[in-house]
């Protein structure tokens, strides 16, 4: 029998409640001081873990401390300070330009609205759900990284393969109010314990409201 709407709406409120006493200090795994920092990490952190980012993030932020900073960069200079994350140059492209965006349009100052933010060069949703969530304490929507869409495919909360898809599906399952934190706690379960390959299910806190550990047995 299909899960009804309501009963899945059930469901997810059951699974956050067991996820937030699992994971009390859930929060975003990315250092930052301020809402450019947090933004220019998390354009970082695409296809790298967040200790990557966090360690060449440690001397970035020492360097660069302004949009007008990274605006007016030497490029090239930029790319060796990322050198040894993926995709650097890309990354450095796209926070120079986005950086730019910010000087010229928004005073030197990161925007707070979700239209301004993907606006930026190289910010889509995930990055905006981000920055708004952690640096504004905004919940404009959850932010979907590959963690959060495997565990809510396991959960059977989305069938979907798109995250910007995946977040409109599981955007009615959550009161506004947790949409951010709601991310955290996927995030977390999904390195902690329901790993890409070989999920610990055996000791899952949510295992009784996995569709996924119940077809298992």
């Amino acid at each position: 029998m299909a899960e009804t709407p309501a009963a899945k709406v059930t469901r997810t409120t059951q699974i956050v409640n067991k996820l937030q006493k699992a994971y009390p200090d859930a929060r975003c795994e990315l250092n930052y001081s301020n809402p450019l920092e947090l933004l220019v990490a998390t354009i970082l952190s695409a296809r790298c873990a967040d200790k990557q980012v966090n360690t060449v993030t440690a001397s970035l932020f020492q360097k660069y401390k302004t949009a007008a900073d990274y605006a007016q960069a030497n490029l090239e200079a930029l790319e060796q300070e990322l050198k040894t994350l993926g995709l650097y140059r890309n990354k450095a492209k796209s926070i120079q330009a986005a950086c730019q965006r910010i000087q010229e349009q928004h005073a030197g100052s990161v925007p707070a609205t979700m239209n301004e933010l993907t606006a930026l060069e190289g910010v889509g949703r995930k990055t905006a759900n981000v920055v708004l969530g952690n640096a504004f304490q905004v919940n404009a929507g959850i932010a979907v990284d590959t963690h959060v869409a495997r565990v809510a495919q396991r959960l059977r909360l989305t069938a979907q393969p798109n995250p910007d898809d995946i977040e409109k599906d599981l955007l009615p399952l959550v009161p506004q109010e947790k949409w951010a934190i709601f991310s955290h706690l996927l995030i977390w379960h999904g390195r902690r314990r329901c790993h890409a390959r070989n999920p610990d299910c055996r000791n899952c806190e949510i295992q009784k409201a996995c569709p996924t550990w119940r077809k298992a047995q």
